[in-house]
């Protein structure tokens, strides 16, 4: 009787023993299989991001091009209305250049940091950086003819008085108008972010008597950002929190292969409509 209780016993334990280290072999496929998950989310994001960069440097060169159009009808026109025509389509033409190389670099810098590594990708990046390269020259050809246009008008001694010397000091007016435009657009486009552990945000007064941004924060501490550009904020922490306000819909903080958190801004003009000042908390 003793010998039958003592096998049942030790069959019960072995039993229990073949149990546990299922149930441990179990965790570690769940575990892997997480971790899996993980990555091909990560590589999902860094792909839809950098498509989204390219396609808004696409958009940027196709604007560009309907805006040479325009100054190409234009310069068929006469009068002062012409000349205003002109300068507005140039000013808007170097503005989206300054924006499409700003772009460029940013998926420059995606795909350097990317764990997406792809001969695709990097042909990709060329065409548009020659693509870029080859509208900055028709652009100051476009320039050119606009002051040989100018010194014809001169020769031939139009009626067109308002055009004389105008159109021969477009570049330095356009130049001049533009940097302002470009200047008062990027003003508006800009915002701050900071990210840091409670103590850090609350050595910098960002953090005041349990209130954010009540007090004369450190304004140094934080990173200035082109809003249009800059979509995705790596936090470099397993634990984030949003302490500023911003439209729930228009944000994602998800967490990479490393279980490490991004905050991609989805809807930009709305996140940033209530604060350009972003504060996060993280640990």
């Amino acid at each position: 009787m003793k010998k039958l209780l003592f096998f049942v016993v030790c069959v019960l334990a072995l039993s229990a023993c073949d149990e546990k280290k299922q149930q441990t072999a179990d965790l570690r496929v769940q575990q892997e299989r997480d971790s899996l998950n993980r990555i091909i989310a990560q590589k999902d994001n860094e792909i839809n991001d950098m498509m989204s960069t390219f396609n808004d440097i696409e958009e940027g060169f196709r604007a560009i091009s309907a805006a040479e159009q325009r100054v190409s009808v234009a310069r068929q026109g006469e009068g002062a209305s012409m000349k205003e025509r002109i300068q507005e389509n140039m000013q808007f033409i170097q503005q989206t250049m300054q924006q499409n190389r700003e772009l460029i670099n940013k998926l420059r810098s995606q795909l350097r940091q990317s764990s997406v590594k792809g001969d695709q990708l990097r042909r990709t990046l060329e065409n548009l950086t020659q693509q870029l390269e080859e509208k900055d020259a028709q652009i100051k050809s476009m320039i050119a003819e606009l002051k040989a246009k100018d010194v014809q008008i001169e020769e031939l001694n139009t009626q067109v008085s308002d055009l004389k010397d105008d159109v021969g000091n477009l570049e330095e007016e356009s130049t001049q108008k533009s940097k302002t435009i470009s200047a008062q657009d990027k003003e508006l486009n800009t915002a701050w972010f900071v990210f840091g552990t409670k103590k850090e945000l609350k050595e910098q007064r960002i953090i005041a008597d349990g209130e954010v941004l009540r007090s004369d924060f450190n304004q140094d501490y934080f990173t200035r950002i082109d809003i249009r550009v800059d979509k995705e904020i790596k936090l470099y922490s397993r634990s984030a929190k949003l302490l500023t306000s911003h439209p729930a819909s228009s944000y994602r903080l998800e967490q990479d292969a490393n279980k490490q958190y991004i905050l991609r801004i989805e809807n930009p003009s709305q996140f940033w409509s209530t604060s350009k000042y972003l504060v996060i908390q993280v640990k």
